[in-house]
């Protein structure tokens, strides 16, 4: 069998590592500012063109092990998803996996970097493993992977703008 890939390869030949990127933008505000922004995770449908009703579980909030459920949307298709909190350090990272820490598909992570009189962020998605869900073909992953990479880059871009916007409290 060849070791090289096409649209057309089968599923269970694909590397779920290779679906992941990180974008990265400067916003105008200390680390600690963004973390608390980002950790809430029921403010993330101010800047997420996909995301929305997002909202931890009663009595949980940004630290290791919390869960947490929101609304997606992309294509016309709504669904709801279960997520589970994997990273929180204040001011410095925040990261949660999409189906829990043991058996999740999809983990999203935040870093934040002091830069100046801000912070560059930079926002990582990483497919943990393959789930025919989410596509069945190469084409299908590069396809998602590419519509998540420009998510990102518009929720960074609001996020900057969102915090520019807004003011400290």
């Amino acid at each position: 069998m060849s070791t090289t890939t096409s649209e057309h390869d089968l599923f269970e030949v694909l590397d779920a590592s290779d679906f992941a990127f990180t974008r990265r933008a400067w916003v105008d505000a200390a680390p600690a500012r963004v973390y608390d922004l980002i950790s809430d995770v029921s403010a993330i449908g101010r800047w997420s063109p996909n995301a929305s009703d997002v909202t931890f579980d009663e009595g949980a909030g940004p630290r290791v092990g919390a869960w947490f459920s929101g609304r997606n949307q992309k294509d016309g298709r709504q669904w709801t998803t279960r997520s589970q909190v994997v990273r929180a350090e204040p001011g410095a990272a925040f990261a949660f996996v999409v189906g829990g820490a043991e058996d999740g598909i999809v983990q999203w992570s935040w870093t934040c970097h002091p830069r100046g009189r801000g912070t560059v962020v930079e926002q990582s998605w990483q497919l943990l493993r393959l789930d025919r869900v989410l596509g069945t073909t190469r084409g299908d992953l590069d396809a998602l992977r590419d519509y998540m990479t420009n998510s990102v880059e518009t929720t960074l871009l609001s996020l900057a703008q969102w915090i520019a916007e807004a003011p400290a409290v």
